[in-house]
């Protein structure tokens, strides 16, 4: 399960399972991956919980 986050020309993902974790970055600053890491973990639940309904378990 991970989701991906993208901007303009960049993009990252991060995995939700086992543990929130970056998997790739292709252009963010260490800055903007850490507000988008925090912004993962407030919102691990509903992140969790669209998946599931968009690609089923």
């Amino acid at each position: 399960m991970h989701v991906h986050v993208t901007y303009e020309k960049y993009e990252a993902k991060f995995w939700l399972e086992p543990t929130i974790q970056l998997a790739h970055n292709n252009g963010f600053k260490s800055r903007q991956i850490k507000k988008a890491l925090r912004l993962i973990q407030e919102y691990e639940d509903e992140l969790k919980a669209h998946w599931q309904t968009h690609f089923g378990n």
